[in-house]
């Protein structure tokens, strides 16, 4: 008997079934009386679980069996390459980090589970980091499809009509950046990920075929943009200033999340020590060619004069290539749909990783037994994107997850702050330096530790500080929301459920 007729063999409930115990299995919610002894005893439970670390066991082999069924070892370094290119193109992204990938490539070649990043942190910061890092990771990334299936009606509308806002329903009562409804945003949103739910190879494989055309639609756009270009338009060449430019990088940071993709399909790779630091390497390698859309853009047509929603498309109609217009328009929606697979894929099993850990209800951990991929989880993420792109306009996605604008702010005196912050973050680097490792990793290790990683966050914070301040309070009140979830739920599920794993294994 192979592995999937055993676990089918073990496996004796159906897949939906959603009872009260499906969603709180732990003993802190049997009962009302059990639920609230276990909010008396919230003190020393938050305590127990910010000292408590996971272990790399834990998460690959305690956690997996949540799921009830195996995920499908699918994946090759060519597939995941072209996930994240396929992804990352749609999404628009123009600036890329390339020491983020280094860290991903570490973590998920030494623990290849779907979770990412999420694993990672349980490991070393413990359940409530993890969590709230976890928490807007995932609402980065729902936010980011929203955007795209929202991108996804622009181009179509311009395509009919020299309006990207035609095929919208204007509420005049609701208030403005929510007051564009958008019904065909929601619809490709639900195509997109019930195709993702269907098969991870299906999926990789329609990715592959797609992504090529994608590949040949930049190469058209950087020719022909370049052979109708103006280098008048590129004056004034810093419009908004230097301030401006880390402004757009921090406001399209979300599109390049691509390159975590890579880290959250490690269950599903053939061989993670190898493929993970292929893929990341390799798909950044040829990512960088998209700057020079960007570059093509903003020759073709001057910055004040392109069109936000549906920029390409516009941008060539606007230089009396009305044909190109069209080809442009289907490739871009073509790409976009590509990226709301991939998307899809990504997130899913982010939340998959969540619910094994019961930080939410483990019956969105369960994998169907015959896709192979978490079909409750899809569909969980698939609500809540729909419901965002259905109301929120692209200038509200883009900055949702941002901070608060803080160093531009600093007037005159700029270069104190500058000077003292970049003091500090010698010191602090110089004296991690010192610090005995906790952890030496077996198969795939970061160079310039701990420099190359401090160095990216501190490019990061960067990042996050050039933006402005309605972006952070929308910040404050998601992590908000988070930790009084995790106060009143979280918090005691994974209690529960790590005191009766040591339990079994006592």
């Amino acid at each position: 008997m192979d592995k999937a007729q055993a676990t089918s063999s073990t496996t004796t409930r159906s897949y939906w079934t959603w009872s009260k115990k499906d969603f709180f299995p732990e003993t802190s919610f049997q009962t009302m009386s059990s639920y609230k002894t276990a909010l008396s005893q919230t003190c020393p439970r938050l305590t127990d679980r910010l000292l408590a670390r996971s272990s790399s066991t834990n998460e690959l082999v305690t956690l997996q069996k949540v799921s009830e069924n195996p995920m499908q070892q699918c994946l090759t370094w060519w597939d995941l390459i072209w996930l994240s290119f396929g992804l990352v193109v749609g999404s628009g992204i123009f600036v890329i980090t390339g020491q983020e990938a280094h860290d991903d490539a570490e973590f998920a070649a030494e623990i290849p589970v779907a979770g990412g990043s999420f694993s990672y942190l349980r490991v070393e910061l413990g359940d409530f980091i993890a969590f709230i890092a976890a928490g807007n990771i995932l609402l980065e990334a729902l936010v980011g499809s929203a955007g795209l299936g929202r991108s996804w009606s622009s181009y179509f509308a311009s395509m009919i009509k020299s309006d990207s806002d035609f095929l919208r329903i204007k509420v005049n009562s609701l208030p403005e950046g929510f007051n564009l409804l958008d019904p065909l945003a929601v619809v490709v949103l639900l195509v997109a990920n019930g195709v993702a739910m269907s098969g991870t190879k299906r999926t990789s494989w329609l990715n592959w075929v797609s992504s090529l055309v994608s590949g040949a639609m930049i190469v058209f756009v950087i020719i022909f943009g370049f052979i109708h270009a103006k280098t008048s338009n590129l004056k004034p060449f810093f419009p908004y200033g230097v301030e401006g430019v880390f402004r757009a990088a921090a406001v399209v940071y979300w599109s390049y999340t691509g390159f975590d993709l890579v880290a959250n399909m490690a269950e599903e790779t053939k061989k993670p020590s190898r493929d993970i630091p292929i893929a990341l390497i390799g798909s950044m390698s040829g990512i960088t060619v998209v700057c020079l859309m960007a570059l093509a853009l903003t020759m073709m047509v001057k910055y004040s004069e392109i069109d936000v929603n549906a920029a390409y498309s516009v941008a060539f109609e606007q230089i009396g290539m009305k044909w190109a217009k069209y080809l442009v328009t289907i490739c871009a929606l073509k790409g976009m749909t590509t990226s709301l697979l991939v998307g899809s894929l990504g997130q899913a099993r982010y939340t998959m990783q969540i619910a094994r850990a019961h930080m939410i209800p483990p019956i969105f951990a369960l994998v169907h037994p015959k896709t192979g991929t978490p079909v409750n989880a899809t569909l969980l993420v698939t609500v809540f994107s729909a419901i965002v792109a259905f109301f929120s306009s692209l200038d509200v996605l883009s900055s949702v997850l941002s901070l608060i604008s803080a160093l531009w702010n600093s007037n005159e005196r700029g270069w104190i702050v500058y000077t003292v912050a970049g003091l500090l973050w010698f010191l602090g680097t110089l004296r991690m330096a010192f610090l005995s490792k906790q952890r030496v990793p077996k198969v795939w290790r970061v160079p310039l530790v701990p420099w190359f990683p401090s160095l990216s966050i501190v490019m990061n914070l960067f990042l996050i500080g050039s933006l402005g301040f309605n972006a952070f309070l929308r910040f404050i009140i998601c992590s908000a929301v988070m930790i009084v979830y995790y106060m009143l739920v979280g918090l005691h599920a994974t209690y529960d459920v790590a005191h009766q794993n040591e339990g079994v294994k006592n």
